[in-house]
């Protein structure tokens, strides 16, 4: 299997690694900048004997060397910036997607394709835009680091392992995210049976600022260790046809009451990209919410060329 990552930043460059490790198949690392993804692949490379891995990864910044692959992930984009919402890096990095979409239609027609560049839900309804890709085949990476970060404060509040925990996050990659306490359990058993009302409150609310806190306290970049891990283990889920529930930006088609827009909602992941769409029994407050974030990325996606 071959397996192209566009865009060898600390998202990028740290995703193909884990992917290389995984032994998922033949890694290729691409990025527009001279010399930088080979000279990261070399790097990677050189880790082999010490790892006692054999992997195959190759760095280079001709895009046409991504021909046939099986899965194309974008990460390229510009970052974050301490006090710059995703909405903000629009326009720069929407150019950004149109140009790889482009190149990953040329060259990648068949592939699964997985964006990562932000804002996430509004740059995946754009590449569906620009490519014209059947929409299970286009999936954005985003609800399911905010799921593992939700997991995370919760393991840490509550002082209970993380691996007992499945928490679960709809909505968009962002401000507009909804953390659901009820369809979150430890052990099989609802959040809200553990924590009262205001505890949980705070969890959302740190749930749904910790990649800004992340990007604060960098002062330059962004988070790139747990969103390589996301993607990564979306990757295996294609790769391995795993048929996992993974929740991921996906175009609805009615689902949800939602109609042509990408938005994060649990979906069952295969060979095939999305198998299915999995409807939660939402609340009406709850709907209320996810038609909200969706409206957002719908009128955000409209301001976007052709």
């Amino acid at each position: 299997m071959k397996i192209s990552v566009i865009g060898a930043g600390n998202v990028g460059s740290t995703t193909a690694l884990r992917l290389a490790q995984d032994g998922l198949g033949s890694i290729l690392l691409v990025d527009v900048v001279k010399g930088l993804a080979c000279g990261k692949a070399m790097d990677m490379e050189d880790a082999r004997s010490l790892l006692k891995l054999n992997y195959s990864i190759e760095g280079t910044d001709d895009f046409s060397t991504i021909k046939d692959s099986d899965i194309v992930v974008t990460t390229a984009g510009l970052p974050r910036k301490p006090g710059m919402t995703r909405e903000e890096l629009l326009a720069k990095n929407a150019a950004i997607l149109k140009d790889v979409s482009l190149k990953v239609k040329e060259f990648a027609p068949r592939a699964v394709y997985i964006i990562v560049t932000n804002p996430l839900d509004v740059m995946t309804n754009y590449a569906l835009k620009v490519t014209g890709f059947n929409p299970k085949k286009i999936l954005g990476m985003g609800v399911s680091l905010d799921a593992a970060r939700f997991a995370n404060l919760i393991s840490k509040e509550l002082n209970v392992p993380v691996t007992d925990i499945e928490a679960a996050v709809i909505g968009s990659h962002g401000e507009g995210m909804l953390p659901l306490p009820r369809f979150s359990t430890i052990k099989g058993i609802s959040l809200e049976e553990f924590a009262d009302e205001n505890k949980v409150k705070d969890l959302i609310a740190k749930t749904i600022n910790r990649g800004a806190e992340i990007v604060g306290l960098l002062g330059s970049g962004s988070a790139y260790y747990a969103p390589s891990a996301a993607i990564a283990a979306l990757v295996k889920a294609v790769a391995k046809d795993e048929k996992r529930i993974i929740g991921i930006c996906a175009r609805l088609n009615g689902e949800y009451g939602i109609k042509d827009t990408c938005i994060g909602v649990p979906c069952r992941i295969g060979k095939a990209g999305i198998e299915g769409i999995v409807e939660l029994q939402l609340s009406s407050e709850e709907l209320k919410s996810l038609t909200v974030s969706a409206d957002n990325v719908r009128k955000l996606t409209q301001q976007l060329p052709g």
